[in-house]
């Protein structure tokens, strides 16, 4: 019996150690950082880091596009778990198996958060044609109007989509959704008075331009992004809603590896020159630990679970 335990600690010894020096050698090539479409935040966040990323660890980190919806998911889920293909996305990634049949992969089993990058309050903004000056005001006005108000989003499942839905359920209130083809035509919609409201980030330059008016953002203390725009949960308590951007490597991926990207990632998130980058992106920086983004997953398929199943939201 004790030479059996003496050989099955002797393993677990060298499988540790194995681990250790596989974390300490890491990187030793190229990573690719996949992501959606070219243009989107995802895509100019890891933009944004992927050079100085790159020279902290002494290799190349090659953005990859690989479109949008469940595509770029769906790559890296078949991707080595070895830390050299991680995944870049926003809520829309783990929030999809509530909403839609068949995913081709499964964000939580599947893979391994390494550390929530930044995170991009909603601003609930309004045509400035709607005669409200808060968020107080804008609820009162939408119950004495059920459903007139209508309010601008893109996809269904997006986080402005969730967002207003949040709203609704927490309020109250009924507004009507309109769906544009894009966040371009979104925003345009509300900009010209075609639509109500909507829920977005980067859109105080329309603000600042007077195209609209800001009523209250989405996190629960005021954002840098906005720090003259009250918060929505002022008014109605514990209301949040965040676009968060979680880097992913996929599951069985060393925990040496894991950590020591969110080790030099985290330095880099650090640097003044990068909060400014992320702060003309309309991005706060996060850079928790992977256990945290974990837990801020989960919460949020709880949270939203709840809000996706009252209103039957369904992306097929």
């Amino acid at each position: 019996m004790k030479r059996v335990f003496a050989v099955l600690l002797s393993v677990s010894v060298i499988m540790l150690a194995g681990g250790l020096a596989f974390g300490q050698a890491f990187p030793t090539k190229p990573i690719h950082l996949v992501t959606a479409e070219a243009g989107g935040t995802s895509d100019l966040l890891a933009r944004a880091f992927a050079q100085d990323l790159a020279a902290a660890i002494g290799q190349q980190v090659i953005v990859e596009n690989r479109g949008g919806g469940m595509l770029p998911g769906a790559y890296v889920a078949k991707a080595p778990a070895d830390g050299y293909t991680l995944l870049l996305f926003a809520n829309s990634f783990w929030l999809a198996p509530l909403m839609r049949d068949n995913v081709p992969y499964d964000p939580v089993k599947g893979f391994v958060p390494v550390m929530t990058v930044a995170t991009a309050p909603n601003v609930l903004v309004v045509n400035p044609s709607v005669p409200v000056s808060n968020v107080k005001e804008f609820i009162a006005l939408a119950k004495s109007r059920p459903k007139k108000l209508t309010y601008s989003s893109a996809a269904t499942g997006t986080v402005g989509h969730l967002a207003a839905e949040l709203f609704k359920s927490t309020t109250g209130v009924d507004l009507v959704r309109t769906q544009q083809s894009g966040m371009a035509a979104a925003v345009l919609a509300v900009a010209s008075g075609q639509v109500d409201c909507m829920f977005a980030n980067a859109v105080m330059q329309h603000v600042k331009a007077g195209k609209m008016k800001a009523l209250g953002v989405s996190t629960q203390k005021p954002s840098p992004i906005a720090p003259d725009v009250p918060t929505i949960a002022s008014t109605v308590p514990g209301y949040k809603s965040l676009a968060s951007f979680i880097l992913f490597a996929p599951a069985g991926t060393p925990a040496a590896v894991v950590k020591k990207l969110n080790q030099e990632l985290k330095k880099v998130m650090g640097k003044p020159e990068i909060d400014k980058k992320l702060a003309a992106l309309g991005v706060d920086v996060e850079a928790n630990t992977p256990e945290e983004a974990r837990d801020e997953i989960q919460a949020e398929l709880v949270s939203m679970g709840k809000v996706i199943k009252s209103a039957k939201i369904r992306a097929d």
